[in-house]
């Protein structure tokens, strides 16, 4: 089991990570313009909505998957 936590302190230390998304280029030019709106980067932009979306805790488990040897 493993659990990631949503952590903005760990986030706020700009260890970053590339991305590549494929996105509706209308929702794009939105997220564009509302980043210049509030004087912001679009990766801070996409950040906070991801902050605000995801909750506090994820807790993954994994799936025991039986085989033949497993007797």
């Amino acid at each position: 089991m493993t659990t990631i936590k949503n952590n903005l302190a760990q986030a706020e230390k700009n260890i970053k990570q590339r991305l590549t998304l494929f996105v509706n280029p209308s929702i794009l030019k939105h997220a564009r313009a509302q980043a210049v709106v509030e004087e912001t980067s679009l990766t801070t932009l996409v950040e906070k909505a991801l902050f605000a979306y995801l909750p506090k805790e994820t807790t993954i488990k994994k799936a025991y998957i039986k085989t033949d040897y497993d007797q």
